[in-house]
């Protein structure tokens, strides 16, 4: 039975606005709280290295994937990793002996130009090669298996993916960058070294005299250490963007390049930090 419609009464007041049409609500609104999407993102980041490295204590240990994951990671990045520290080496002798020839210290081409090489170059090449190459090949794995729902059958199974999956690929991701940074440290000297005696002329012997004057063996552990810090942050991004994809199969090819951009960024960011506070605590050889 249909109510019927009361005229309305003078003194009643204003009578209530009509809810505006869909077309009319603004398209570019967004809540106050969309603002807080990037904060989200990075405390689920933090969150997932957090319980990797609390799975990592955790039995059964994943030995087998371990294995296969540092083979295939060395594999696909031992190559373009040895090809790009012999120009690294190459640019940071030249550039150093260059300028050491302007100042009148040739002496110490060497030792500033290993230094270099050792503390800042080795590193940082060995985690760009390993996001660039394992860490996308990470991604891209556990993307796929994410939007094949793969991991929702593990967790119904009771099998903990990160523990499964995600521990042993940044497990792997960290001993071959450890490994790899020793062998682009070697190349990267001997490149350094040869470009500076045969195309500047410089002496053999001054070359190798400043380095054993100005290096120190906590350089060489300072440089293992970013290695290892370096690996990890590739893994754990890596890992993460591929247990997020959005989008189906696009979504996991997005995820791929947001994971290397990040890992970069990260990287650097990284990098001045532990540079500053090891400067302030190792003081200089000599000094």
């Amino acid at each position: 039975m249909a109510v019927p419609l009361t005229p309305r009464q003078p003194g009643a007041g204003p009578a209530p606005e009509a809810a505006p049409p869909d077309d009319a609500i603004d398209p570019t609104y967004r809540p106050p709280l969309a603002v807080l999407g990037p904060l989200r993102q990075a405390g689920r980041l933090f969150t997932l290295a957090w319980e990797v490295v609390r799975s990592v204590f955790r039995r059964p240990f994943q030995v087998r994937e371990l294995i296969e994951q540092f083979w295939f990671i060395a594999s696909v990045s031992i190559l373009p990793t040895a090809l790009v520290s012999i120009p690294f080496g190459a640019v940071i002798a030249l550039q150093v002996g260059s300028l050491t020839q302007q100042l009148g210290a040739q002496s110490f081409t060497g030792g500033a130009s290993v230094l270099a090489i050792i503390q800042q170059a080795s590193p940082l090449i060995v985690a760009l090669v390993i996001a660039g190459a394992g860490g996308s090949a990470i991604c891209a794995d556990l993307g796929a298996r994410t939007i094949r729902e793969e991991l929702d059958a593990m967790e119904v199974m009771g099998i903990p993916p990160v523990q499964r999956l995600v521990v042993p690929r940044v497990l792997a991701a960290m001993l071959v960058s450890v490994f790899l940074n020793g062998l682009v440290s070697v190349v990267g000297t001997l490149g350094g070294y040869f470009f500076n005696v045969v195309l500047q002329h410089g002496t053999p012997g001054s070359y190798l005299q400043s380095f054993s004057a100005l290096a120190q063996l906590p350089d060489l552990y300072i440089s293992e250490i970013k290695a290892l810090i370096f690996g990890f942050i590739a893994g754990v991004v890596a890992a993460y963007r591929g247990l997020n994809p959005r989008g189906g199969p696009k979504g996991v090819g997005d995820s791929v390049n947001q994971s290397v951009v990040i890992t970069f960024l990260l990287l650097f960011l990284v990098n001045v930090g532990i540079t500053a506070i090891y400067l302030q605590i190792v003081p200089m050889k000599g000094a």
